[in-house]
């Protein structure tokens, strides 16, 4: 397994992404959660820098909604398509694009002008160690009572454990635990990522972030990959994902999940 140079698995991912997640059934069941947040903290006219943004899903979805974004990635690729979905949505001139690794926000300055809240959707910031860095990036560039939204893969997804348990995988059952672990992701190469719990996230981001609310993601409903069980056990699925909409914001289920939502806000 090759560790390649940042963004280039996700380059190779690219063309393959949205098939493999975003239309998926259960990615979208996922997303309509992260959607449902966005509703409550964003609104048209607004500025809002996302982190990690992939095809550019949440960012055609924000800017039907008359929300300008700023769209980063460390992936080419993955820019070039999001750029291609903005266009075709008809709103390109609401999204512009940047090409930046997150490791490296801290220290860059081609971002200056305040923005009104942030996005960083499934699991962007899993690939960074230590987050404390960008969390002093992101004092600097929101405004006071701005919201940040950070999507992140937790370190428990019982549906992962269980099912891999079952298909005699210990070793993918319990991959989470193993903090930094390259993660397969196309063609041979791997990324390392790391899973944080909440309270983790939340203490890095201190003390110029405070906790709005959090909410589990999957903590009922299996992962995408398992989208075959929306054919095989469709009622099953609806019951579940009924569920989890009653109980994602109930302790275990927010730190029990696939991925959890934490919404800060900056401090004034």
């Amino acid at each position: 397994m090759v560790e390649p140079r940042s963004g280039q698995p996700f380059d190779v991912a690219a063309a393959d992404y949205d098939r493999r997640f975003t239309a998926t059934r259960l990615g979208r069941r996922y997303r309509e959660v992260v959607w449902a947040e966005l509703a409550r903290g964003f609104q048209a006219g607004d500025r809002v820098l996302e982190l990690g943004c992939g095809t550019g899903e949440d960012a055609v979805w924000l800017a039907r909604r008359g929300v300008r974004v700023l769209a980063t990635d460390s992936s080419q690729a993955m820019l070039d398509a999001a750029r291609q979905k903005a266009a075709a949505a008809g709103v390109e001139h609401l999204v512009a694009t940047r090409h930046i690794d997150l490791g490296a926000l801290e220290t860059t300055r081609e971002l200056s002008d305040p923005f009104d809240g942030v996005l960083s959707n499934f699991g962007a910031l899993n690939c960074v160690p230590d987050r404390r860095a960008v969390a002093r990036a992101l004092a600097r560039l929101v405004v006071p009572g701005g919201r940040v939204l950070l999507v992140v893969m937790g370190p428990v997804c019982p549906w992962e454990v269980a099912w891999h348990l079952l298909h005699g995988e210990p070793a993918a059952a319990f991959r989470r635990l193993r903090q930094g672990a390259p993660v397969p992701v196309a063609d041979g190469l791997a990324v390392r990522v790391w899973y944080p719990t909440p309270r983790q996230l939340m203490r890095e981001f201190r003390p110029s972030f405070r906790r709005l609310s959090l909410t589990g993601i999957g903590g009922l409903l299996p992962p995408p990959y398992l989208e075959h069980l929306e054919d095989t056990r469709p009622g099953m699925i609806r019951r579940l994902a009924a569920a989890e909409l009653r109980w994602n914001r109930v302790f275990p289920f927010t730190w029990l999940a696939d991925h959890f939502l934490l919404a800060l806000e900056r401090r004034r």
